[in-house]
This record gives C-alpha cells, sequence and structure tokens, in this order.
C-alpha cells in the first residue's frame, strides 16, 4: 500500500509544508543508481495553474477548484477537483487538461484526476487574486 503526501488548498495565512527530504542513489556491483525523482507539490500546482477556464480568465487553482493533491511514494499524483456547475461546458475537458500537465511534471508515473462534486463550489473558494482579476471583492 502506498504512503500519500496530500496537499489541500492552503488559506493565505497559513504556512507551506516542509521540503520533502533529500532521496540519496544507491551503489550496487554493477554501479551506482540514480536517486528516484521526488514529485515536487509545489511542481504540480504550477502545471494545474497553467489550466484555465475557458469561460473565465482566471485558473482552475486560484478559482478554488483543486480540492486535493496527493502523491504517493511511487509517483502517483491524485487530483480531486470539482468545477464551478455540475452542468459546466467545460466538463469533458478541464479534467483532461489537469491530467495531461500534471503528466509532464518530473516524477509521475501516473495520474488520477477524480472530479467531486462535495463540498459544492462557491465564489469563497476563489483566491484573493482571483477576485481582484475578476472584480469580485
Amino acid at each position: 500500500m502506498p504512503h500519500w503526501t496530500a496537499r489541500r488548498r492552503q488559506a493565505v495565512s497559513e504556512t507551506p509544508t516542509a521540503p520533502p527530504e533529500p532521496v540519496h542513489g544507491t551503489w550496487t556491483p554493477e554501479g551506482a543508481t540514480e536517486p528516484p525523482v521526488r514529485v515536487s507539490e509545489d511542481g504540480v500546482i504550477a502545471v494545474i495553474k497553467t489550466v484555465f477556464d475557458p469561460e473565465i480568465p482566471v485558473d482552475i487553482y486560484e478559482l478554488g477548484l483543486i480540492y486535493a493533491v496527493e502523491i504517493g511514494d511511487d509517483g502517483h499524483v491524485k487530483v480531486e477537483m470539482t468545477l464551478t456547475t455540475p452542468s459546466c461546458p467545460s466538463a469533458q475537458e478541464l479534467p483532461s487538461q489537469v491530467e495531461e500537465a500534471v503528466r509532464a511534471v518530473p516524477g509521475v508515473t501516473d495520474v488520477t484526476v477524480e472530479v467531486v462534486w462535495d463540498p459544492p463550489w462557491d465564489q469563497s473558494r476563489m483566491s484573493e487574486d482571483a477576485r481582484l482579476a475578476l472584480n469580485m471583492y
């Protein structure tokens, strides 16, 4: 059973998690092996921030559509996300775009994107930057 580390959206006032412990390679009679590449939470979030809702000029992370990012020791990344409404016209493309973006992060071996509806999305989940960009303060 893989061990998972999780990062949920943090409020602005919360402090970020500590950096991961360094990983070292090993030596065998055949030669040295490279250490496995650890998936960076910041790297995953950075690529998620490149995905935009086509109807809203703000990335889906700042909109508050990403509920959780879990990274397994084996490089498997799980993303829990939602959409602004169940009838969102981008319901098929946004999860696929998130999966494609996360697969590009070094060390990622597999990606699972799950669309969840509980808790329902509302405007209070948006970041301050998103509110300013959309004139919703």
